[in-house]
């Protein structure tokens, strides 16, 4: 009989879609070491991992996003960026991912006259040689642009009109950042631009208490939300959610280091799951919250109590939301589906 709940090494083997991932929160503490060398920074592992790996909990979403200052501070060329890149899509393929789509904010690459245009350039060069590196078992990666909440509405709107004029493999348009200081509404601008210019929709909601940010978010015309633990609670934004088919991705171990949700057992994935809401199960930040999307799937399906009927729909789900190509994500599914039931003894 097999265990339940299953150990994460039971999963590595599993077809997986990750919705959720940030590159500046991805990056290997071994790599910062090399890349802080190259512009003189003096670090050892030891302070890599302390600037880079947040605790268990913070106090705030605040006091979590500090622990990318490091690696901001780090992906400031080309060179970073497309290195970041690759490692990041042959860490994936590692484990078991067949489809993930990577976001990160362009204009947070600019401090060493990098272009945003040269900075899409970069990832989006580095996830293509990520892909190959990886060969058989690579993912299909594409990519979501994401803006700041802090940054300038206008040029928010440039960016999303860069973002849509590269074309693949960018996909989606973001806002993310301090949710609790800068709404979302003064954007709504930039994401008629990505809309226009075909990108999907997402966008980062629910870090902090209350609902009236992923209510902002859903004006915004989201597929989307990146987080919204905080749905949880209101029936009435459940039922919206719920009747315009947008997912939640939703990255338990993050939620608990913001200190939104205060213990994985805590934590309304399955409420949500269970109240008909499509979700969807991500790591946010491998490296920041210490974790890879088979930990994090072994983690909440003992936490929450998860069944195998349910863990496997989750998993599922993943390639059902994703913003890449129909075809392939049908395919996939399907596959996946398969896979899934097969290894939990569903027929």
């Amino acid at each position: 009989m097999r265990p339940w709940p299953p150990p994460p090494g039971d999963l590595i083997g599993l077809p997986k879609a990750e919705l959720h991932q940030h590159l500046d929160g991805a990056v290997r503490p071994e790599t910062a070491l090399e890349l802080a060398a190259d512009i003189g920074l003096a670090l050892d592992l030891d302070e890599a991992r302390r600037r880079m790996i947040a605790p268990a909990r913070c106090a705030d979403q605040a006091e979590l996003l500090t622990y990318f200052d490091l690696p901001l501070a780090l992906l400031q060329t080309g060179d970073a960026l497309r290195r970041t890149a690759v490692e990041l899509v042959v860490d994936m393929a590692a484990e078991g991912m067949r489809y993930a789509e990577v976001r990160w904010a362009p204009r947070l690459h600019l401090e060493r006259g990098l272009s945003v245009s040269a900075v899409i350039d970069a990832v989006a060069s580095g996830i293509a040689q990520g892909m190959t590196a990886a060969g058989a078992a690579a993912p299909l990666v594409v990519l979501i642009v994401t803006a700041m909440r802090s940054h300038p509405p206008a040029a928010n709107v440039e960016l999303a009109r860069a973002a849509a004029e590269f074309g693949r493999p960018v996909v989606g348009f973001d806002l993310a950042g301090p949710e609790a200081t800068y709404p979302a509404p003064p954007h709504a601008a930039a994401f008629r631009a990505a809309e226009d210019g075909g990108l999907a929709l997402t966008a980062h909601a629910g870090e902090v208490p209350g609902t009236e940010h992923i209510r902002e978010a859903l004006a915004l015309g989201v597929r989307r939300i990146a987080h919204g633990p905080t749905t949880a609670g209101d029936p009435a934004l459940i039922a919206a959610v719920r009747e315009r088919d947008v997912t939640l991705d939703l990255c338990p171990t993050s939620n608990v280091q913001a200190g939104i949700v205060q213990s994985l057992e805590e934590h309304p994935l399955a409420e949500l799951h269970r109240a008909g809401v499509s979700v969807s199960l991500s790591t946010d930040d491998r490296t920041v919250s210490n974790t890879t999307l088979s930990q994090e799937m072994a983690a909440v399906t003992a936490a929450l109590r998860l069944t195998p009927a349910e863990l496997v729909a989750i998993a599922v789900n993943g390639f059902r939301a994703g913003f890449g190509p129909h075809a392939f994500l049908r395919a996939a599914a399907a596959d996946a589906e398969a896979q899934w039931s097969a290894w939990a003894g569903i027929s």
